[in-house]
């Protein structure tokens, strides 16, 4: 879900992965994975999000969503 999100808002933003590690801080190659579906620690999550506009949170959204299902089974 989140690596979707991502690469649909760098595009529209016209950055490319160089660009969006450098503003992040982190390797291009890490970016390329966080882009590919490798989930980033929360504080490169919440970097990434203010770089590319979006809630920082999408990144976790679907291990919450297992977590609650886990315990309600």
């Amino acid at each position: 879900m989140f690596p979707e999100i991502l690469k649909e808002q760098r595009k529209a933003l016209k950055l490319s992965h160089e660009r969006v590690s450098n503003m992040v801080g982190i390797e291009r190659s890490y970016y390329t994975k966080i882009e590919n579906g490798l989930r980033p620690s929360v504080k490169v999550a919440q970097a990434i999000g203010k770089v590319l506009g979006i809630e920082w949170t999408i990144f976790f959204i679907e291990i919450c969503a297992k977590n609650a299902h886990t315990k309600t089974a």
